[in-house]
């Protein structure tokens, strides 16, 4: 079972995405939505915080292209 940070980081890049290239309203990218809030609420349930998810960037910093 992956760590609980790495689970609701991967379900936010699946809800992103799918948000990005299917639209906000479409079933499928609600039901992402609502599974990355699913896996964020255990992340910090079990103790995490946001900022485990988002790590802090320096202002200065750019964006790194993936």
């Amino acid at each position: 079972m992956p760590h609980l940070i790495q689970a609701a980081r991967a379900a936010q890049h699946r809800a992103a995405r799918a948000a990005a290239s299917i639209g906000t309203g479409h079933p499928l990218t609600r039901l992402l939505l609502a599974a990355a809030a699913v896996a964020a609420t255990a992340a910090w349930e079990a103790g995490h915080r946001v900022a485990d998810l988002h790590p802090p960037r320096r202002h200065n910093e750019r964006r790194a292209r993936a």
